[in-house]
């Protein structure tokens, strides 16, 4: 198991060499470090001097990919894509491109626990939500109970999640005025700007999910050892528990853990429409403000996040179902 762990992460390293790489050259061949001063500072009229200082300040006046004025391994080191795109395999992710200069690692830190906060508890109930309406279905599966609840599923899963979300803060804030419809603060406080959009985001995703896990478990329930299961007695509850759920788990955590790099990076819309200072919204604001910087340091987060969340669930899946082993 070692040996296919060792392995995994030597392929996942691979993936992540080649997504910065392919990053690198997307982002330089679209856009010139010319261009994203020109960007950054104000359009057209910009001056020569006040790219060639914007550029200084951020490490663009260095050749692209091999300096021929430097020696030894600076021929390498002094380029832009050492110090700005091969620096992201070790997390230094830089400063930012906009006035401010941040530091797009610290910015990291503080903003995905915050977005971490509306992830979490989404994700879990989420999960606990899905399959339990699942189950529910497949109990009451052949009646009016289940017809009618996939039809609400599909409806559910063809209403997009902005509606959701618009729908939502004009009922419960502005009308109801029951949570506030956007914000954020710090501590216990922050829980009454969560709850709205952590209830939507349940309510969006609940239809898809739960007809997919709905489809998984019914798979189950044909099978040889649920019928003998039920041939010597067991109720239809223990059933679905102990023998229907057990075996559809590997499909689900599949489908689950697929959302686990979103637990870290947040949600790009909620955040943006809650006002939540999250990852999600820092990639929002860094694509409106042209800050390519940012927006590489997410990119490759997002990949690493990915391989991740795989090699994790891969993992999981021993715990699962001991008939698994990583070869």
């Amino acid at each position: 198991m070692i040996n296919a762990i060792l392995r995994r992460v030597a392929y996942a390293v691979l993936v992540l060499v080649g997504v910065n790489l392919l990053t690198f050259l997307l982002f330089f061949t679209v856009n010139t470090p010319d261009d994203m001063a020109r960007m950054n500072i104000g359009g057209r009229r910009v001056g020569a001097e006040q790219i060639e200082k914007w550029k200084a300040e951020r490490g663009y006046d260095q050749p692209l990919m091999w300096n021929e004025q430097g020696e030894g391994t600076e021929k390498l080191t002094r380029t832009v894509f050492w110090q700005r795109s091969v620096s992201l395999l070790w997390l230094d992710f830089g400063r930012s491109d906009s006035q401010s200069a941040l530091d797009i690692g610290r910015e990291i830190r503080t903003r995905m626990g915050v977005s971490l906060q509306l992830a979490v508890p989404i994700f879990i109930l989420q999960l606990i939500a899905s399959v339990g309406f699942a189950l529910l279905l497949v109990f009451f599966r052949h009646t009016r109970i289940d017809f009618w609840g996939v039809v609400l599923c599909v409806l559910m899963l063809s209403i997009s999640s902005l509606f959701y979300i618009i729908v939502g803060q004009l009922l419960f804030s502005r009308v109801l005025k029951l949570v506030p419809i956007s914000g954020w603060a710090p501590g216990l406080d922050a829980l009454k700007f969560l709850v709205l959009p952590v209830c939507l985001s349940l309510l969006a995703r609940l239809g898809g999910e739960a007809r997919l896990y709905r489809a998984m478990l019914l798979e189950e329930v044909g099978k040889d050892h649920v019928r003998t299961a039920r041939a010597k007695g067991m109720s239809e509850p223990a059933v679905l528990l102990r023998h229907v759920l057990p075996n559809a788990l590997i499909p689900i955590l599949t489908s689950a853990g697929s959302f686990l790099p979103y637990v870290f990076l947040g949600s790009l819309l909620f955040e943006s429409f809650f006002g939540i200072p999250g990852l999600g919204a820092y990639v929002v604001d860094a694509i409106s403000a042209q800050d390519f910087a940012v927006v590489r340091a997410m990119v490759f987060l997002g990949a690493l996040l990915y391989v991740a969340a795989f090699l994790l669930i891969d993992i999981a899946y021993t715990w699962v179902d001991p008939r698994v082993r990583l070869e």
